[in-house]
């Protein structure tokens, strides 16, 4: 049985995170990840957003982590190239009535340390012109940014991978290895491994991992549901993030741009037994569709280019037991029913902001639990990042084919994305195996084509990169394969 210091249960951010985190010291880690590629979950599926921190209830673990990773990503970015820009929020009152709401929001704010100021109606109109005429004024947020989402956990991973971290996708966890009260090692669809730690970022699952250690059994969570637009960034441009004011359940329809320059519509939050459900619904879309309309209701539905939706990891973390409330908050926490287990649970918005303060924390909970952390000589936070050729200059571009002529040839005409750049993904750190791993790496796909005109080729480039027939290349992992036989080869 292979052995390790810590197993780290979910590729999601902050598995991705913490991983990174734990890579600086002496410890030998493994990250499991039960689909096909890291990033698959709520991290591949938000509104990517650093958020302030204006919404959560003062005094939450939610606005502690948020007020602590907010001025991180800064340097996160930077050391590890992720695409991201500070540009700010606005909270959009729309009528008298929802203008009046913008100071209690304004004091939760502070509360929270959250730098804001009061903008009028006519000042909101000039910083956006698209805005909805009727507004009556924002409340704006200026250390909130737009974040690319899952370049945050490749690039997190990735830095990990490199600083000594072992990554297994495709493997599940089913199970613990216990002496007593102490886990010495997990069950995995991939065999048994032994281990002092397990960090549990499962995610939706992680209420079940919690209950597969006989730990707080009355703990439950029950995923949101949300659902997002889409649009073409050929035909709707916006540099900011408009929120409106929000409701006791959510944040409300959103309307905001992007590090790739497309505009995004949603979410919705509708609560849902079902952990794998990610479809969209009739009635959720026309409902984001109309709270999208009361923002910038010059937006038409011909700009819509992709539908999809994502899972909140816990939308609704509740507690069972009369007299205890959780308050849905994060669950932070060294266990204390069993030795060697961290819970990380419970992480519904803003959780993705929070991945670099919660990862910190972990190394915290270690550290109070006992573990001597070691700092491993050489450690490097920086990742190396790829080229990406639409970004770059005519002469940057013309100097990176003349090294590799693979970059001159362009796959995907909607995003220019060339050979060399998928070919650079499919032999990554950690590798891009299938058509929606090297879609989420690259932004392939994401244009008005769908995909319709890359896609044969990128099947193609896969099989001859991973020395695969072209029948084993899926989409997003076994059972999702393009293509069963050649279109000649009937079968007797």
């Amino acid at each position: 049985m292979k052995k390790y210091d810590i197993i780290i249960i979910g590729g999601g951010v902050i598995g991705c995170m913490t991983a990174r985190a734990l890579s600086r010291f002496d410890l030998k880690i493994l990250l499991i990840e039960r689909e096909s590629d890291i990033g698959m979950g709520a991290s591949s599926a938000n509104s990517a957003i650093v958020h302030a921190g204006h919404d959560p209830m003062p005094g939450s673990l939610k606005a502690e982590m948020n007020r602590l990773a907010n001025p991180m990503w800064t340097q996160v970015s930077e050391e590890l190239g992720i695409p991201f820009k500070r540009c700010g929020a606005y909270i959009v009152a729309v009528g008298e009535e929802e203008y009046g709401c913008l100071a209690a929001l304004k004091e939760r704010s502070e509360k929270n340390g959250v730098q804001t100021e009061l903008i009028s109606a006519e000042e909101m109109r000039k910083r956006e012109p698209m805005i909805n005429p009727s507004t009556s004024g924002a409340l704006f947020t200026p250390t909130a940014g737009m974040v690319d989402p899952f370049a945050a956990c490749v690039a997190s991973i990735e830095n990990a991978i490199e600083n000594g971290v072992e990554v297994l996708t495709g493997t599940a966890f089913t199970g613990f290895i216990m002496e007593g009260k102490k886990i010495t090692g997990i069950h995995t669809s991939l065999g048994d491994f032994a281990c002092r730690w397990v960090v549990n970022a499962a995610g939706t699952y992680s209420d079940e991992v919690m209950h597969a250690a006989g730990v707080r059994p009355d703990f439950k969570v029950t995923p949101r549901r949300g659902e997002y637009y889409l649009l073409d960034k050929a035909e709707v441009e916006m540099n900011n993030i408009l929120f409106p004011v929000p409701s006791a359940v959510s944040k409300g329809i959103l309307v905001l741009g992007s590090t790739h320059g497309n505009v995004l519509v949603g979410p919705n939050s509708q609560s849902t037994d079902d952990k794998e459900n990610k479809s969209v619904t009739p009635d959720g879309l026309a409902e984001i569709w109309q709270g999208a309309q009361k923002l910038v209701p010059s937006i038409t539905p011909r700009t819509i280019i992709a539908v999809f939706a994502g899972l909140r990891a816990t939308g609704n973390a509740v507690c069972l037991t009369p007299g205890v409330n959780y308050h849905n908050d994060f669950v932070i926490e060294r266990a204390t029913e069993v030795e060697g287990l961290i819970n990380l649970a419970g992480i519904e918005s803003p959780g993705f902001t929070a991945a670099p303060a919660i990862a910190q924390r972990v190394t915290e909970l270690l550290a109070d639990g006992g573990e001597t952390l070691v700092e491993k000589q050489g450690w490097n936070p920086i990742r190396k990042t790829r080229p990406r050729f639409n970004h770059l200059s005519r002469e940057e571009q013309a100097a990176l084919v003349a090294k590799d002529p693979r970059y001159g040839r362009i796959v995907c005409r909607c995003e220019m994305i060339t050979e060399g750049e998928i070919v650079a993904e499919i032999h990554a750190p950690l590798p891009a195996r299938t058509y929606d791993a090297i879609k989420r790496r690259t932004w392939l796909g994401t244009g008005r084509c769908l995909g319709s005109f890359d896609m044969p080729r990128v099947v193609e480039l896969l099989a001859h990169e991973l020395n695969l027939p072209v029948t084993a290349i899926s989409k997003k992992g076994p059972g999702s394969e393009f293509l069963l036989r050649p279109t000649k080869e009937v079968e007797a």
